[in-house]
């Protein structure tokens, strides 16, 4: 017996004295399975989370598309409005035989097309024509109103039957009173269609450009000062006369000084009248803009303003 013993014991020994017990495996399988069901629940939230992510940027994109529709109907009203109230700072269109007219007014900010740059033109009972070109310092509507109150007044004087000589200096006495900070220059300019003459009288502004069909193009120099300065008026009436086919051009100070430096301005604006003076009226003002303010150093309003008396005739 007690030799058979150890037999005994040796025939129940595992062969495989180092294998995993089956129990091990199991575990292992099962934590396999749970890992495999944890990356399987990872992937379908994932995917959830996709597909959830997708619907929000398909809304947000209808949401941002609606935006920009909502934005462009806004941009469409804001700028009608803007139209109107421009157009209704301008005069209406005059149609004087034997006179050729057009005008052109761009702002320093085209979101607000109200400035200081204004201009004014009517038929005084004798058939004159008679313009204003005012700039009132400053921009917005405080220069507009300042702007207004210049060209209102020089209206109700001009009809009135003032002497053109001393409508600046009145309109000065007029205004202070009411509004003492105004300050603006102004050109007055008086045409004959009749006959072709022309008066100026100046209120520290620039001067009016005539490009003449025969001679050279100059400017219409007349000594003045603006209104809400010390000493304001015009010194004197500028006379002269416009023959068949001449230019002239009245202007603001941003046509001019948007570049290098005034005289420069002038001068590259004689120029271009210059070239342009045998094209149809309606497109010289918009023409000259468009030329001058391509170099601009700092953004102002500009208005331009064409006569031109026909060369045949109305």
């Amino acid at each position: 017996m007690s030799s058979s013993l150890p037999d005994d014991i040796d025939s129940r020994r595992d062969p495989w004295p180092d294998r995993t017990p089956w129990t091990e495996t199991q575990a292992i399988e099962e934590e396999l399975r749970t890992a495999f069901a944890q990356t399987d629940a990872l992937a379908a939230e994932h995917r959830r989370l996709k597909h959830e992510l997708a619907e929000t940027n398909a809304g947000v994109l209808a949401l941002y598309v609606q935006l920009e529709e909502r934005d462009e109907q806004l941009r469409r009203a804001h700028g009608q409005i803007l139209q109107e109230l421009e157009d209704a700072l301008r005069p209406p269109p005059l149609s004087i035989e034997g006179l050729e007219l057009a005008v052109h007014y761009e702002p320093a900010d085209p979101n607000a097309p109200t400035g200081g740059d204004l201009y004014d033109w009517f038929t005084l009972p004798d058939g004159t024509l008679h313009i204003t070109v005012v700039d009132a310092l400053g921009h917005g509507l405080g220069s507009t109103r300042s702007a207004l109150n210049v060209t209102h007044a020089v209206r109700v004087l001009a009809l009135e039957g003032h002497p053109l000589q001393s409508i600046l200096a009145r309109t000065h006495e007029i205004l202070m009173p009411l509004a003492p900070d105004l300050m603006a220059t102004a050109l007055l300019a008086r045409l004959d269609p009749a006959t072709g003459k022309l008066q100026l009288a100046n209120g520290g502004h620039p001067p009016a450009l005539l490009v003449p069909t025969d001679g050279e193009a100059r400017y219409l120099e007349a000594k003045g000062r603006g209104i809400g300065f010390p000493l304001p008026g015009s010194e004197q009436i500028l006379h002269t006369d416009l023959c068949p086919g001449d230019l002239l051009i009245l202007y603001t100070d941003g046509l001019t000084e948007s570049r290098r430096d005034p005289i420069e301005g002038e001068q590259r604006l004689m120029e271009a009248a210059r070239r342009r003076a045998a094209r149809p009226l309606a497109e010289i003002p918009s023409s000259l803009a468009a030329e001058m303010r391509s170099v601009v150093l700092h953004p102002d309003d500009t208005l331009a303003l064409a006569i031109r008396v026909p060369r045949n005739g109305p």
